[in-house]
């Protein structure tokens, strides 16, 4: 019985160091990380051996780049700009990250700023005196926002700040209750969707002055077309301006784990496109675009492969 026993813990040891166990943060579940990391999450269990990956709805970009340092979770959706700060240790960290790298980058993630139709903003100058909510605290997207709003000369203490997140920015928005919202995500958003179904929005744009003065401060930023349509109600084009979402790890992750994530990933794009539409935008020749910090050898290794 006894030997039975140690044979079988022995086992148990043996399947536990063959497992590979691997953390997702994402964001909130009414954005885009959310259901792409679902969607990675199931790719990578279905192909390869011994791998238990598993989500977690977060805070999004900066308490993700916090989570990742703190090893509470092995890969991370991050803004590009957000990674910079956080390798660097400027903006909103205090100290440099540099065991920070990069896996790759995904999509272009829009600035929307939306608004109720009904309480006369058609600028962001407009958003002077307003109820705005800015993002979650600690998130990339209130970063945007207070980047965007010192460009037109508007500081928090010209407006009425709410720290929400896109879920909470939404029912606000819908029971009146402010008036403006900044989302840092890929567009068709579905908070946005939900919203524009149940009252009039209206997407602000950002004019080529501000777009010109934040990729002064900021050369992440890139110039943005919302596509007529993509929204109820809003029937034109709206230019703002985007950062690029991507995935990244500690540099301690094994070079062939970085790889196979990174193979399996490109190799099962359907199962990316139905998680999320912005799954067709998820393609090798676009995965060092934006890059910010140092790539993972890992990914290095894919790249070079592919001849990219």
């Amino acid at each position: 019985m006894k030997r039975l026993l140690v044979a079988a813990i022995a086992l148990l040891v043996i399947v536990v160091q063959a497992a590979t166990f691997l953390t997702i943060a994402t964001g909130g579940t009414a954005g885009t990380y959310y259901p792409l990391g679902a969607g990675m999450a199931d790719i990578w269990n279905k192909n390869i051996k011994g791998m238990n990956a598993m989500v977690q709805s977060t805070g999004a970009s900066v308490a993700n780049v916090n989570l990742l340092k703190n090893k509470e979770v092995d890969l991370i959706f991050v803004q590009n700009d957000v990674a910079f700060y956080a390798y660097n240790g400027v903006e909103m960290f205090k100290e440099p990250f540099p065991q920070l790298r990069g896996l790759a980058t995904l999509y272009p993630e829009t600035v929307q700023i939306v608004a109720l139709a009904d309480r006369g903003i058609n600028s962001v100058y407009d958003l002077k005196g307003k109820r705005v909510a800015v993002g979650a605290a600690g998130s990339g997207t209130e970063v945007n926002a207070r980047q965007i709003l010192a460009a037109a000369g508007i500081t928090y203490n010209d407006i009425k700040v709410q720290y929400l997140s896109f879920a909470e920015a939404a029912n606000n928005l819908k029971d009146g209750n402010i008036d403006a919202a900044f989302v840092t995500a890929g567009h068709p958003t579905a908070a946005i969707v939900d919203l524009a179904a149940v009252r009039k929005i209206v997407l602000v744009p950002v004019p080529d002055e501000i777009i010109a003065s934040l990729q002064k401060d900021y050369p992440f930023y890139v110039k943005i077309v919302v596509p007529a349509g993509t929204y109820k109600g809003v029937d034109v084009d709206v230019i703002t301006v985007a950062v690029k979402a991507m995935l990244a790890v500690r540099a301690e992750m094994p070079e062939d784990l970085a790889y196979q994530l990174l193979k399996t990933m490109y190799a099962n794009q359907k199962r990316l496109i139905e998680a999320h539409a912005k799954g067709e935008l998820i393609i090798p020749e676009t995965g060092k675009e934006g890059m910010s910090i140092p790539l993972h050898p890992g990914a290095e290794k894919f790249f070079k492969e592919m001849g990219l």
